[in-house]
């Protein structure tokens, strides 16, 4: 099965939404936000493809496919955020484009309302993350975010996630910068992490009234490079 890591293109995004929605199925974090009994499918499928349109322009967004497959399905997807250095504003495309996310994401909830969406937990992990990241986040230079990995729940352990991450580290190592990812589960999924060079930092713990959940927060160093600052 001839495996390839290529950039997401708009007749890919039908098969990274359904790939994102089985592989998150049973996902901890997920469970939290969202409530099953009143979850929408087609709403959250509306949501993901208007990130998936935005990340095409402004993340480093991958699928993984199998060239031998004739119809081409996508098999993995990662979505990367660029690193941004200490201190360096917000550009007016970066502003334009986040206004155009918003305004797109605030017609979809006045259409389709929430899908399930707890707000409030939501806002929760928002506030949690940021004040995690500030603690964290101390290398000047900026760091490459993990924003997403995923890969369909059938071809996990294929090793198609370590090519989706490797497409990025590869880059990070070269430019000697760090990465950073949020996991929503510790067990299997850190030590596996920590196979591609992560290391834990952080627990984030995200809580709604005694209802919580634990976020892993980890930090990868650049490696052999001349570069690196470690």
């Amino acid at each position: 099965m001839p495996i390839t890591i290529t950039p997401i293109t708009e007749s890919d995004i039908s098969g990274a939404i359904a790939c994102i929605q089985q592989a998150f199925t049973d996902d901890p974090y997920n469970n939290w936000v969202f409530d099953r009994k009143t979850f929408s499918p087609a709403r959250n499928s509306i949501s993901l493809r208007i990130r998936c349109k935005w990340g095409m322009r402004n993340a480093l967004f991958h699928v993984a496919k199998d060239t031998a497959d004739p119809d081409k399905k996508v098999l993995g997807v990662a979505m990367w955020m660029p690193p941004k250095s200490m201190g360096e504003g917000q550009s007016w495309d970066e502003w334009t484009q986040g206004w155009l996310l918003w305004s797109r994401q605030v017609g979809m909830n006045a259409w389709w309302g929430r899908g399930g969406l707890n707000v409030k937990r939501y806002y929760v992990w928002k506030q949690r993350q940021a004040a995690a990241q500030a603690e964290i986040w101390d290398d000047p230079n900026g760091y490459y975010f993990c924003n997403i990995v995923t890969v369909l729940p059938s071809e996990q352990g294929k090793g198609i996630g370590k090519m989706l991450f490797q497409e990025v580290t590869a880059m990070a190592d070269a430019d000697g910068k760090k990465c950073y990812l949020e996991s929503s589960r510790d067990e299997p999924n850190t030590k596996i992490y920590e196979k591609l060079g992560f290391r834990k930092v952080k627990e984030m713990e995200c809580n709604d009234d005694g209802e919580m959940i634990k976020l892993y927060c980890m930090v990868r160093d650049p490696r052999g490079t001349a570069k690196s600052n470690t």
